[in-house]
């Protein structure tokens, strides 16, 4: 069975005239149970996030406000995303470095993850992600 790539998931959109809303379930609109959720926010302009890897955590990053890049690199090609509606979320397996920048002013990334955080499961030494990558 072939790994998973990185993609785009459009989420469910309730339309109403008070406003939309929209909402993920695990394992429906979400290809993981999700185990946690975190948010970054108030990024200062020109500041990166990310810059590392996953060895078994696969994610869901929604711009729940405003707007950002994701960059993803698998230690042979690099596939960049913008995020700016909050009803997509871009599906990042494990094995995948991710480094976010551009961040809009007031933008807030919403991060949906199959694991509780563990710092073991992270890799935030590039070498060793390439190595990985190529052993």
């Amino acid at each position: 069975m072939e790994k998973m790539k990185p993609h785009i998931i459009v989420l469910p959109r309730i339309f109403d005239p008070r406003g939309s809303l929209s909402f993920a379930e695990g394992e429906n609109h979400v290809p993981f149970d999700i185990a946690r959720v975190y948010w970054i926010y108030d990024v200062p302009a020109g500041e990166v996030r990310g810059s590392h890897s996953h060895k078994e955590a696969k994610s869901l990053l929604v711009a729940t406000n405003g707007s950002f890049t994701v960059h993803l690199f698998d230690g042979k090609t690099t596939e960049s995303f913008t995020l700016s509606r909050p009803f997509e979320g871009l599906y990042i397996p494990p094995g995948y470095w991710r480094t976010l920048d551009n961040f809009s002013s007031g933008s807030v990334c919403m991060v949906l993850t199959s694991l509780p955080y563990s710092e073991d499961d992270y890799i935030r030494d590039y070498n060793e992600f390439l190595n990985q990558c190529n052993g």
